[in-house]
């Protein structure tokens, strides 16, 4: 899994989201981000026990990549 989004970089995205001039596009990858971010802490603290632990691990990492994705269209509005 990859690792976990810092303060910091919370504080780097919102700063971005703040400076857009399209305060729409602003409110819609905001909603994004926090979309996919709960999707993926919910995955990480409540591991379905009917999954094996590659599974697990499998979906964890397709969750953790769209939040990098969603980040990655966040930092090109720089």
């Amino acid at each position: 899994m990859e690792k976990l989004i810092d303060n910091t970089e919370i504080e780097g995205v919102l700063d971005v989201l703040e400076n857009m001039e399209d305060e729409e596009l602003a409110a819609s990858l905001l909603a994004e981000f926090n979309e996919a971010t709960k999707h993926h802490g919910k995955l990480l603290m409540n591991k379905d026990p009917k999954l094996s632990d590659e599974d697990w691990k499998k979906i964890c990492d397709d969750a953790a990549s769209e939040v990098a994705l969603i980040l990655s269209k966040i930092q090109e509005q720089r």
